[in-house]
This record gives C-alpha cells, sequence and structure tokens, in this order.
C-alpha cells in the first residue's frame, strides 16, 4: 500500500494506523502488514477462502508463504489462481487441537506469510504465543477461526464477510463470472473505525476494491458459490 502514491510498502504500513479514517485507503486492507495478524470471520460461501489465499499472493513475490488447512479443502489451484507463485506455496494440513500450535509456531520460523484456519479448540494463551512470534519474526498472519473468533486483542485487523453476490452461477451451476464481496473493517488497522467496502473478482488473481459503495448494500443475501476451495 502506498500514501499518495510515493511512500514505500513497509513505511506505509507502519504509519497507516496512526493516520485519520478519511486518509486510509479500502486497498490497504487487502495488504498484509509483517508481524501483524488479520483475522477473517464469515461464514462458508462467503469467499473468504480465495480472499485469504490472495493475501498471500503479494508476501509470495518475495519469499515462501504457507496455506495451513484444517479442513482438507484448499487446494493448490486453488492458491495459483488468485496469484500465489507456484514454487513459493506449502499447503499443510492439520486439524489437531494439540498439534496445531507446534505446527504453526514452527512455519513461523521459516515463511513470510502464513494463511490459517484456526481450530475450534485451540486455546486463548496458544493463540497468544503465536501472536507474539509472529511479531517477533515480522511474519504476516492471516487467522480464519472454525469456532467463535479469535480472543480480543489478538488482530490487528479483522475483515468479516457481511454478503456475497455473484454473476454467472445459478444454483450451484455455471461458470462464475463475476463476485462482490462486502466486507466490514475493523480494529486497530482500520484506526478503530468500522468501515465497509466491497471488492470485486472476476475469477483472475486480479482481486479490486470497488469504490463509492453504498451502506446499504450489505444487507444483500449470503450465498454459496458452489465451490468448496472458495
Amino acid at each position: 500500500m502506498g500514501i499518495d502514491g510515493v511512500t514505500s510498502a513497509g513505511f506505509a504500513a507502519d504509519i497507516t494506523a496512526s493516520l485519520s479514517p478519511q486518509y486510509i485507503r479500502e486497498e490497504g486492507f487487502l495488504h498484509l502488514q509483517p508481524g501483524r495478524v488479520t483475522e477473517l470471520i464469515g461464514v462458508p460461501g462467503t469467499g473468504l477462502t480465495r480472499l485469504g489465499l490472495k493475501l498471500l499472493a503479494e508476501p509470495s513475490r518475495v519469499a515462501p508463504v504457507v496455506a495451513l488447512d484444517t479442513r482438507g479443502w484448499i487446494s493448490p489451484e486453488a492458491a495459483w489462481e488468485t496469484g500465489v507463485l507456484a514454487e513459493r506455496l506449502i499447503i499443510v494440513r492439520c486439524d489437531d487441537p494439540i498439534l496445531w500450535p507446534k505446527v504453526t509456531a514452527a512455519l513461523l520460523d521459516g515463511v513470510r506469510a502464513v494463511y490459517a484456519e484456526v481450530p475450534a479448540r485451540i486455546k486463548d494463551h496458544d493463540l497468544r504465543r503465536l501472536t507474539a512470534l509472529a511479531r517477533a519474526r515480522r511474519v504476516a498472519v492471516v487467522m480464519r477461526s472454525m469456532g467463535n473468533g479469535l480472543p480480543t486483542g489478538i488482530a490487528h485487523l479483522r475483515l468479516r464477510a457481511l454478503g456475497v453476490t455473484w454473476e454467472g452461477a445459478n444454483r450451484g451451476h455455471g461458470k462464475l463470472k463475476k463476485r462482490r464481496l462486502m466486507l466490514e473493517a475493523s480494529g486497530r488497522g482500520a484506526a478503530g473505525i468500522t468501515r465497509r467496502f466491497e471488492v470485486e473478482d472476476e475469477g483472475t488473481d486480479a482481486v479490486r476494491v470497488v469504490s463509492d459503495v453504498v451502506v446499504d448494500q450489505v444487507r444483500r443475501a449470503v450465498g454459496r458459490a458452489g465451490s468448496r476451495s472458495r
């Protein structure tokens, strides 16, 4: 993310939280920050898996990235479609709540960014320890809880899926041409202000923030796109 197109990504990440809300661009919510946790919240079928994988695309250009899968749903093809470089993607499957913290801690020692599905029974103190480790290692982390969400204070930025609409797919059939996901950003990464914005996805690795979103659009019904990995 850049501020006025002139600052570096690292500098912008450091100062974004201190800016007043009118100067924060929604595009910045789709870029991970080293050492910070971004939480994804929403029901299955709202495109959060694809969004989580998409967030790994930029870090994969410079270093290995990991998708930590607890449901057995994530495929390499789904990640490659979002722009993640094939030679830098590692998919690890672990649904054991006892082993999961150890596996995650080991991954944080060797990669640039992690998208992690969090089993429902992970203890709060394990998540806080992993958050501290990610901060110390400067690893960007996306967490999607399979339970009731992350404990307070874990996430620097929280992205909640409010609704999704698509074109081209009818009752689970047909080719998906375009999808729009309404998101709500909150937390310190949004300067403490709840902000709503819309993301447009045409099925390629280009995922764009749509400007001038009408707040009433969040009342759209939530649907299922028919693909487990999306």
